[in-house]
């Protein structure tokens, strides 16, 4: 196993927040003006907030999530013609967030930051807009930071794995659409998209229509010391009637729903593996080998489930979710104990609704791009020791 690996896995700890009271903080009124290079919009807020925000195309969009936060106001008062922001929406997800999603006539970069009580006013969540051609004035005229030439500034390494393939179709829709052909589409986007981005390689468990062992797409992401492992789907479900997306990640017990463990038993055939296979411990002590498994894979799965949260919640602002939380169940694809590792159904292919949506290369596109937001905005959080994120958010944080 490569040392980098082990040594990240054994010191991530998982992530917590505390819930918040539901609704604590208000959204209670928008502003928005324009100067000669961007457009600002601030919501006046009634008390603190934590936020996230992505980009989604397809068509364009910005989307804001507020956690703990409730809307007492609107937005019909905001003067929109000619900002670029064509609407703005907004609904409530989770326990007690909302949602805000702008809708764009062409792509914008966002900068965004919170202000505190100050000069009577209140909280306020403030977003700069500018157009995505337009360089931002602050950039150019910012001092070229100074370079550690030692950093190595590596790419962060996705292993991309489209589901099934040649002798194995996977699941068929009602008018004999292929899940393999579908997730096949979708996860080549995603490569394209992981190229674009700087810091970023990809590599796909297969690039055609051929059938891959379970056992070897896991062998694949070792090989190539990956980062994160995704494999997407879009299985057909016990019941029509199921549909929307969903993300899965490793249980070691018992599976979180009926729907989980009946994916896992599909998934897995009889192409079972064991975790410990996967780890070079043949030279050290039993007892110490199991202890080692065990931190790394309690460590994985943690992290697995950190990626996963973030992908769902990019997906949501795509299509309907037909589970609101990563779920959990033993798929033999993703027993890696070193790489964490997601199982993305991106819709059931045995739903009318999905199947005809899946196969359009709308959709696709959607899908894939919300699956990079995810991911990216995942590594945004928790970048590799060495990698080229991390350098950049040394960088921020020398310049703070």
């Amino acid at each position: 196993m490569h040392r980098r690996q082990l040594l990240n896995l054994l010191l991530v700890s998982p992530l917590f927040t505390l819930p918040f009271a539901a609704s604590a903080t208000q959204i209670r009124n928008a502003r928005l003006w324009r100067s000669d290079d961007k457009l600002r919009l601030v919501f006046d807020l009634s008390g603190p907030v934590q936020y996230k925000t992505f980009s989604l195309s397809a068509p364009e969009r910005l989307i804001i999530d507020l956690s703990g936060a409730g809307l007492s106001g609107d937005f019909s008062q905001l003067m929109l013609k000619g900002s670029g922001i064509t609407s703005i929406r907004s609904g409530h997800f989770g326990k007690g967030d909302t949602r805000i999603v702008l809708d764009l006539a062409a792509p914008m970069q966002l900068n965004s930051f919170l202000l505190p009580p100050q000069d009577g006013q209140g909280h306020r969540l403030v977003l700069d807009l500018t157009s995505a051609t337009q360089a931002p004035r602050s950039i150019a005229a910012q001092p070229k930071p100074s370079v550690d030439r030692a950093h190595p500034k590596r790419d962060i390494i996705v292993v991309v794995d489209p589901g099934h393939g040649g002798k194995d179709p996977g699941a068929i829709g009602s008018k004999g659409q292929r899940e393999k052909d579908v997730v096949l589409s979708i996860a080549q986007l995603l490569a394209k998209r992981l190229k674009r981005e700087k810091g970023f390689d990809v590599k796909l468990v297969r690039n055609d229509d051929f059938f891959v062992p379970l056992r070897k797409r896991v062998e694949i992401a070792h090989k190539h010391n990956a980062d994160m492992f995704i494999s997407v789907h879009a299985d057909a479900a016990p019941r029509i009637t199921a549909s929307g997306a969903s993300v899965y990640a490793l249980s070691e017990g018992g599976a979180t729903s009926a729907t989980a463990r009946f994916m896992a038993q599909r998934e897995n055939g009889a192409d079972l593996l064991g975790a410990t296979s996967l780890l070079n411990l043949k030279d050290k002590d039993p007892m110490l080998a199991g202890v080692i498994l065990d931190m790394s894979m309690n460590a994985t799965i943690a992290s697995s489930l950190q990626l996963g949260s973030s992908i769902l919640g990019s997906l949501e602002g795509i299509t309907s979710l037909h589970q609101k939380r990563v779920e959990q169940a033993g798929f033999a694809v993703l027993k890696s104990p070193d790489v964490p590792s997601i199982l993305v159904e991106t819709g059931f292919i045995s739903n009318a609704r999905d199947s005809a949506r899946l196969v359009t290369a709308r959709h696709q596109q959607a899908v894939a791009d919300g699956l990079f937001d995810g991911l990216q905005r995942y590594f945004q959080k928790n970048p590799p020791v060495n990698s080229y994120m991390a350098w950049v958010q040394e960088q921020k944080n020398g310049q703070a």
